[in-house]
């Protein structure tokens, strides 16, 4: 008798759960998603699809009885569910400790903190009264943030006077109940950086310039035009920040670069990341194969880029209705584009549904290329 599968558990069954699943199945390894819908946009390209809630212990123990490791697709999944899983002898990376010291913003920016990685002033908020003492610690324009479930902008509020952080508080506390503020950042440009790390190395991927339209990532550019002593203060700042939450597996770090000179740490996700989606084709091993190799405490794989550079722009729902193309042959007319779905029954204006990534030797072609084809594309 052959010796049974490597298998691996994901929380989650969206895009990031896919192209995860699908760098595992290419290397021979099973995959087991939890979703709580049916023919997610992994579960169409899982091993195993499980439906169910990931509070339902009885799930959780399915899912634990197939699977040698579990993993996830985002950190909203309450650590304590994770902590449950532990408790059953399965690993998870990220672990139930790294997860609570991330999902809760305000308590990442802390640990964070007290780790030396250098960020943005902040303060938590706890009424609706505390204006005049953040604008006092902060000045004015500062973020209002949700201290839990934000994301692609959501949970975020710019707030310019007491007028409008009155209505900002209203509105995110009833998407979470506890928020916290943040200085604004006059930066230059925004960057990001994808760590992996294992027990036994650490690998850091280019560092990459992401622009984001109406809050969401919607152009990575690889490398980024910074100066060497940038990327090198970015790559420490990385591997520091995962280390600062005693992380095992795939992080995005997400830096904002001054006009100063400065660069602080935005966030940290604990997961693959929208930039890193061009290292799919834009390096030797993308960071949805070393999400697997890490967790599963592989020897990881090289995030050397295979040309000098790469785009990736990511395809925002334009229409409502089927999540189908609805021209692929003007899509596929640039021969160098790599077009990427993410199986997703439904589309809706401005959801994410898929990306393009073009890697090439001259970056303004390859960004003017990949603009011209993302503006084709209907779905």
């Amino acid at each position: 008798m052959g010796l049974k599968p490597i298998c691996i558990g994901i929380l989650g069954g969206g895009q990031l759960a896919r192209m995860s699943a699908l760098a595992a199945r290419r290397m021979g390894i099973d995959v087991a998603i939890l979703d709580a819908e049916r023919n997610s946009p992994a579960g169409q390209v899982a091993s195993i699809e499980l439906l169910g809630n990931a509070a339902n212990k009885k799930v959780l123990k399915d899912l634990s009885s197939v699977c040698d490791v579990i993993t996830l697709e985002n950190e909203f999944i309450d650590y304590r569910i994770l902590e449950y899983i532990e408790s059953l002898g399965k690993k998870v990376y990220p672990s139930s400790l790294t997860i609570s010291m991330i999902q809760d913003k305000l308590i990442q920016k802390q640990v964070l903190k007290k780790h030396g990685i250098p960020l943005p002033a902040f303060e938590a908020v706890n009424h609706k009264r505390d204006f005049s003492l953040i604008f006092e610690r902060l000045g004015l324009p500062f973020v209002l943030k949700s201290r839990k479930m934000g994301y692609d902008g959501y949970g975020n509020a710019l707030v310019k006077n007491k007028r409008e952080f009155e209505a900002a508080f209203d509105r995110l506390t009833h998407r979470h109940s506890k928020l916290l503020a943040e200085e604004f950042v006059d930066f230059t440009m925004e960057l990001a950086v994808m760590t992996a790390r294992t027990k036994k190395e650490t690998i850091v991927y280019p560092v990459v310039e992401t622009v984001q339209k109406d809050h969401i990532c919607h152009t990575v550019s690889a490398p980024a035009k910074v100066s060497k002593a940038v990327i090198k203060k970015a790559e420490k700042i990385a591997v520091d920040s995962v280390k600062a939450v005693k992380g095992f597996g795939i992080y995005g770090i997400e830096l904002f670069l001054t006009r100063s000179g400065r660069l602080l740490v935005n966030e940290m996700a604990p997961r693959p990341h929208n930039s890193g989606h061009y290292t799919i084709e834009g390096c030797v091993t993308s960071q949805f194969e070393n999400h697997v190799r890490a967790v599963l405490g592989l020897p990881l794989g090289s995030a050397e880029m295979v040309k000098p550079f790469a785009v990736m722009i990511n395809l925002l729902g334009k229409t409502s209705g089927a999540g189908t193309i609805k021209n692929y042959g003007a899509a596929l007319s640039d021969p160098n584009v790599h077009l990427h779905l993410y199986g997703k029954k439904n589309s809706r204006k401005g959801r994410k549904m898929g990306h393009v990534t073009i890697t090439g030797n001259n970056a303004a072609k390859i960004l003017t290329s990949a603009k011209k084809a993302e503006k084709k594309i209907v779905i």
